[in-house]
């Protein structure tokens, strides 16, 4: 049975998690990282010397960084609809995945990890502005995109793409902060949630 190391409401575990609810896959999970067992364990060190979840052990295979790990269950187990064998839609797919990771997710930081954690340095005034205003850039661009494209973000169906930017979307959705209205993007949300695993392990109240 497949192996997740991580907390919860880590959003990086979360789609892990979310991707497991879509395919069906049995796992264990134990709780490793903030407000839990702390990754610098010797018990976690053995697993990964970076320290950072979520980690998966699959039949002894250990690997690391949540889209990395997507990408491989969705191979692993034959998800050719969510993870395509063709190069061109599986670029596509990956170009939303890392796009998550990077400018959709670096406004965000601050704002969650300096306005709502309370981290420093991140929780310097400007930093938390700077990052607002970085982050409704962000929402606003995904927004123009689906007013012409969809319904989802890798085309008419529902894909690894939308596990990433998905969460991302919902964490920008619930944080309380001055945001512009993006219809399209609220109609995307939406969407999503209709989906069992976005319920459980996305909009499930926590940010």
């Amino acid at each position: 049975m497949l192996e997740i190391y991580g907390r919860p409401n880590s959003l990086n575990v979360r789609k892990v998690l979310w991707l497991c609810e879509e395919i069906g896959l049995p796992y264990q999970r134990s709780d490793w990282g903030r407000d839990h067992k702390p990754t610098t364990d010797p018990e976690f060190m053995q697993l990964s010397i970076f320290g950072v979840v979520p980690v998966v052990v699959d039949d002894g295979f250990v690997l690391r960084e949540s889209n990395a790990i997507l990408r491989y269950l969705c191979s692993r187990h034959g998800r050719t609809d969510l993870y395509p064998a063709d190069l061109k839609a599986r670029a596509v797919i990956e170009q939303w995945m890392d796009y998550a990771n990077t400018d959709m997710g670096t406004g965000m930081r601050p704002v969650f990890q300096g306005k709502v954690l309370g981290m420093k340095p991140h929780d310097l005034p400007e930093m938390v502005a700077w990052g607002a205003a970085d982050w409704n850039k962000q929402m606003g661009r995904v927004d123009a995109y689906l007013q012409k494209a969809g319904p989802y973000l890798a085309g008419p169906s529902f894909t690894l793409a939308d596990i990433p930017a998905g969460l991302m979307i919902h964490r920008w959705m619930v944080l309380d902060f001055d945001k512009p209205k993006l219809p399209a993007l609220r109609a995307y949300y939406e969407r999503l949630g209709e989906r069992e695993g976005f319920r459980k392990h996305g909009c499930n109240g926590m940010p």
